[in-house]
């Protein structure tokens, strides 16, 4: 087993800190989900007996509260960590018959008036402060090991064969996109972003985030010359992989290098789904980079995770579940903020956005149908259950965050 895999299953099983004592703040949380319950769709059975929410009714989100004393303590030890780390350790599931996100859908969809923006004036009573690892070049290497290093063979489970690790754009929504669907999906995402990029026969592409190559191949087979550039040892590997098998090798460089390194002039600067792994103190570098690069009469094209500017605001600092266990270093941009920060520190403005949000919520639902599906072997590479069910619920938690418009996903064109 890696050494990255070893420090993940551990943060996953060995390292889920004990439920803390139930105390004041277990009553105060047990008091607090009571009174949020009442105004949602769902209900919660806790199993001493009580009964939280709407009725009981066929249809509707059932919560099964295992073990309340568990669960309660560590909701009011740390809320924004506590639900998934209760999640991770079998202290509560969902009802036979609901879905793990169309339980959490009503939570996303409300989040705004259930966490007033004082509570995150307050946050840092209840929730660990200065513990997100910032994106300097050693730190971003370590935060994308922390993620993407995990194992090629762990992503291959529930993605496509593209290895497409963003959301996909669907040629219809209605009816919803099946698992036969998402390799075109994919595919066709990757043709927008070169498209907005004016990728084209005899372009100089440069890709800021590998994943596994699927880009950077599909621009050399429209005969451009393309440069990727990553982080993730085990992503380049696989990526230089596919590069050869697809005969494109002499038209792609696939390099393990920090953005920041990069050096020459490119025609076409893509970048789909990284900037959320740059960190908001280093926007104005990214984009800084993105505008030295860029050649005369030249275009950038991001797909980018959005939050409203709002709530960027109001959670900036905050340090979550997703942050310990999925992203460390991550933060997501509102398209405010990239507006503010090409205008002040660049010669690029945003001259084309493209929201697809729903699209990745699809996405989601469609990997976490595969994930589950493969569970037994995602297992057998060396992962445990509560990696297992740590996924499977980041991947509801994200679905229900983009059904809802909690979370929004664009493609951007940046030009001067």
């Amino acid at each position: 087993m890696s050494t990255t895999l070893d420090r993940q299953v551990m943060a996953s099983s060995a390292l889920l800190p004990a439920p803390p004592t139930y105390g004041v703040r277990g009553a105060v949380a047990r008091a607090v989900v009571k009174r949020i319950l009442r105004g949602l769709p769902v209900t919660a059975r806790v199993s001493d007996g009580e009964v939280y929410g709407a009725p009981l009714s066929a249809g509707r989100p059932l919560l099964e509260v295992t073990r309340p004393q568990a669960f309660f303590a560590r909701l009011g030890h740390s809320p924004m960590i506590g639900i998934g780390e209760s999640y991770m350790a079998r202290e509560w599931s969902v009802g036979a018959g609901t879905d793990l996100a169309d339980a959490l859908a009503p939570f996303a969809e409300r989040l705004t008036d259930l966490i007033k923006p004082v509570f995150y004036n307050l946050r840092h009573t209840v929730l660990p402060r200065g513990l997100n690892p910032a994106n300097t070049k050693d730190g971003a290497k370590k935060n994308i090991e922390a993620h993407y290093d995990l194992s090629n063979e762990m992503f291959q489970q529930f993605l496509d064969p593209t290895l497409s690790y963003s959301a996909a754009l669907f040629e219809t929504l209605d009816p919803a996109p099946t698992l036969a669907d998402l390799e075109s999906a994919q595919l066709a995402k990757v043709d927008a972003v070169l498209d907005s990029a004016g990728v084209a026969a005899g372009s100089r592409v440069l890709e800021i985030g590998t994943g596994w190559g699927t880009l950077a191949i599909r621009a050399a087979e429209r005969g451009a010359t393309v440069t990727t550039v990553t982080l993730s040892v085990a992503q380049a590997g696989l990526a230089q992989q596919r590069v050869d098998a697809a005969g494109v090798a002499d038209r792609v460089e696939v390099a393990v290098r920090d953005y920041r390194d990069q050096d020459g002039q490119f025609d076409a600067v893509v970048s789909v789904e990284m900037i959320e792994a740059v960190g908001e103190e280093f926007w104005p570098e990214y984009f800084r980079t993105i505008d030295a690069l860029l050649a005369p009469g030249g275009r950038a094209a991001i797909q980018a995770i959005l939050i409203a500017h709002d709530r960027l605001v109001a959670t900036r600092n905050t340090y979550t579940w997703i942050h310990k266990y999925i992203f460390p270093g991550g933060m997501l941009p509102s398209t405010d903020a990239i507006r503010q920060v090409t205008r002040k520190h660049t010669s690029l403005h945003v001259s084309n956005i493209r929201p697809m949000g729903l699209h990745y919520a699809h996405t989601l639902r469609l990997w976490r149908e595969r994930f589950v599906t493969n569970w037994q072997g995602v297992q057998a590479l060396g992962f445990d259950d509560r990696f297992c069910r740590m996924w499977e619920f980041y991947l509801a938690y994200c679905e229900a965050g983009f059904r809802t418009g909690y979370l929004d996903v664009a493609q951007i064109r940046i030009e001067r």
